[in-house]
């Protein structure tokens, strides 16, 4: 009984991967059928903003759709990719410019109720004024991450020149790469992807323990800090 109850769970995961796949892949689709080479710009600006639309979707189809498929050569892979960027440093900018103007009142009065702290806020000023450009440069190549580098930037108040030339070299080799794996996958896409959905649950299996993991520790962190403030008041 609980071993088809877990079965049924699997399956049922794999059947949500699996549609939430297939929408990203016909919505991307059709936007890029009616947007063309702008739809790059409007789909990675959404997908810069925290907003889950993935760019290891996005931009292989845009090198395998309006590349490969429009019988263009290698040349417009980095066309593609320059555009992903451009999408990429528009959305961030939004992203940082939100936070920027509300980040940091929102984080001092309810940080602790979505585990920040206001030690957590200090390190992050020192870290963006000594290590910012490398920090979203990195960032920027680092699935999961990418999306939301922009708000401890904006909260940190990170020069804003800094941060859109960081955000655009850091977004640009990884448009580019991931472009140039839809131009070579093309059509092989679908059949690659059917050898790699095994991993999918063992995947989200192993993140979800680094999150349980991270949260534990976050809430340990915030109940120190909240009760060394009530003793201090005291």
């Amino acid at each position: 009984m609980r071993c088809h109850s877990g079965e049924d769970s699997i399956e049922a995961l794999t059947d949500l991967i699996h549609f939430l796949e297939t929408f990203v892949l016909a919505f991307s689709t059709d936007v890029y059928d009616f947007m063309g080479w702008f739809g790059v710009v409007v789909l990675m600006s959404i997908e810069s903003t925290a907003i889950p639309l993935p760019s290891e979707i996005i931009m292989p189809l845009a090198g395998w759709r309006l590349v490969l498929d429009e019988g263009h050569g290698i040349g417009h892979v980095f066309l593609a990719g320059l555009w992903g960027a451009v999408g990429s440093l528009i959305g961030s900018l939004a992203e940082y410019y939100v936070s920027r103007a509300g980040g940091r009142p929102f984080i001092e009065k309810y940080g602790k109720y979505i585990l920040i702290t206001q030690k957590d806020l200090e390190r992050a000023d020192s870290w963006f004024k000594t290590r910012g450009e490398l920090t979203v440069f990195v960032a920027r190549m680092i699935p999961g991450v990418r999306g939301f580098i922009s708000i401890p930037a904006g909260i940190a108040r990170m020069n804003v020149l800094r941060f859109a030339i960081f955000t655009f070299l850091g977004a640009l080799p990884w448009t580019i790469g991931l472009a140039w794996g839809g131009y070579v996958l093309g059509e092989n896409y679908e059949s690659i992807r059917e050898v790699s959905k095994p991993f999918d649950i063992p995947i989200i299996g192993t993140l979800s323990l680094v999150v349980v993991w991270i949260v534990w520790r976050r809430i340990k962190e915030v109940r120190a800090e909240s009760a060394m403030t009530r003793r201090s008041s005291k």
